[in-house]
């Protein structure tokens, strides 16, 4: 099968041929480094993640960028005397990638800050002026604009005509409602520290023309996948494209738009007020779940985030880790398989269907659960070996070496609960072996009681808690 993914700008599945053969080159919109992330954020870093990990596994070598913007319009807001605008900037960038690594998200191949590529902005915006596509506005502000009249294909990524688009920047030295700023000259009260110097007067650029710049940088002016929220499809990626194709670049052969976060059927939103912060998603819950949860849906979907929801997926994910556990007792630590289940590889090549992916990691938990209670130990192994390959291509396989240290709260509570009930079950050998029966009766009744199950080998009891 070929890899199919849904191109956001055509609307419809195409079959994906890299630009360049066993290479895969994607440019990813990172935060705009202005407050603390939350659970949007982490949604869609870990979808690309995803997308990333099989494109991996299917032996391309990925080229992977992810930008931070650390200038703009909202940071210098944020900013007060005692934190300046880059403090802050370094500060939020710092909660991110922390909020990252919590999750398993793997570093991006180049992570480059706004900030160092004003050259690269400044010489797109010297090519739109030259070929007709932008202007310097005529008040002395400083400001340059994108001029959208002048482009025939504006808005062929989310198939608006300018005229029913919504208008940009409220400003009186544009020409057009739906013209966009490339650069912005110093107002009165902003730090000499955000100003650079410019053709067209000291200032800083806008937030459009940043990601054009950063990806033709890194990836060359034409490359393979352009991702983001789906939030970020206008106006920021439709003025992207525009900029980058009207100052002559190729740009993204496909886009790809992740879906949203959504709170009790209100979709997760700053200005609704309902925003749930990356600390308090992991403050309190094992990140392996909270990664579970938000990578099992399809990457287009929005995903209902409830506490029903993290229990359905602890649920759910306790079932595999429950017999990748019992299977590594039984027959030590499998390998994680490299050839993988064809209903998942061909639930990834549509589109990175990742429900169906699940369902194929759950479909060899139980072949793998029922081998093991026949005694069929090839198969078993087998089947391990199987989930922990697809798991790894979700990044939540619960053996592999990157979830050997999490460090959470949640965690340090499954090992203080581990000790209690590791006493009790002491405790009931002992009672065992002294045939005190009713002893040993009464503690694993007080477990069930608990919702922990006793599970008796060879090797010792060992408990799970019931899902």
């Amino acid at each position: 099968m070929t890899q199919r993914l849904y191109d956001s700008r055509q609307q419809t599945l195409v079959d994906f041929t890299p630009l360049q053969p066993g290479e895969v080159s994607m440019y990813v919109c990172g935060p705009t480094v202005q407050s603390a992330p939350h659970v949007g954020h982490l949604r869609s870093a870990l979808v690309y993640d995803q997308i990333r990990r099989w494109f991996d596994h299917e032996g391309m070598r990925v080229t992977l960028v992810r930008n931070v913007t650390d200038i703009e319009d909202k940071t210098l807001a944020n900013a007060t005397p005692e934190e300046p605008w880059w403090a802050l900037a370094y500060r939020v960038e710092r909660e991110f990638n922390a909020a990252y690594a919590t999750l398993r998200i793997l570093a991006p191949t180049y992570e480059p800050r706004a900030t160092a590529s004003i050259p690269e902005m400044q010489a797109i915006i010297t090519r739109l002026i030259d070929r007709g596509h932008a202007y310097v506005a005529d008040d002395g502000s400083g400001d340059v604009w994108f001029d959208t009249a002048s482009w025939a294909d504006y808005g062929e990524l989310t198939h608006q005509k300018p005229a029913d688009m919504e208008a940009g920047e409220q400003a009186r030295n544009k020409r057009s409602p739906q013209d966009f700023a490339l650069w912005k000259g110093r107002k009165p009260g902003e730090p000499d520290s955000a100003t650079w110097a410019s053709p067209w007067g000291a200032g800083r650029p806008g937030w459009h023309i940043e990601c054009s710049a950063m990806s033709t940088k890194y990836l060359g002016t034409e490359f393979d996948i352009h991702g983001g929220g789906r939030d970020l499809r206008f106006p920021h990626h439709e003025n992207e494209l525009a900029q980058s194709r009207a100052a002559g670049d190729a740009f993204a052969r496909h886009w790809l738009h992740n879906g949203l976060v959504s709170l009790g059927g209100t979709k997760m939103s700053k200005s609704v007020g309902n925003v749930v912060s990356a600390a308090e998603l992991l403050g309190d819950r094992r990140p392996i779940i909270v990664r579970y949860l938000l990578g099992s849906a399809h990457y287009r979907s929005t995903i209902e985030l409830s506490d029903e929801a993290y229990a359905e997926a602890e649920a759910s994910f306790g079932r595999i880790e429950g017999f990748l556990d019992r299977a590594a007792r039984s027959l030590g630590e499998t390998e994680v398989a490299a050839e993988l289940p064809e209903a998942f590889r061909t639930a990834m090549l549509d589109d990175f269907g990742v429900p169906q992916a699940v369902a194929a990691i759950h479909e060899a938990v139980t072949r793998g659960n029922q081998a093991l209670e026949s005694g069929d130990d090839a198969n078993a192994r087998d089947e391990a070996a199987a989930v922990r390959g697809m798991l790894s291509i979700l990044g939540v396989d619960p053996h592999a070496e990157e979830w050997a240290e999490t460090g959470s709260s949640a965690d340090a509570e499954h090992a203080a609960l581990d000790s209690l009930v590791r006493t009790l079950l002491e405790q009931r050998a002992e009672a065992r072996e002294a045939k005190d029966w009713a002893a040993a009766d009464r503690i694993r009744d007080g477990l069930a009681t608990a919702g922990i199950t006793i599970e008796d080998t060879p090797q010792g009891s060992h408990w799970s808690v019931n899902a």
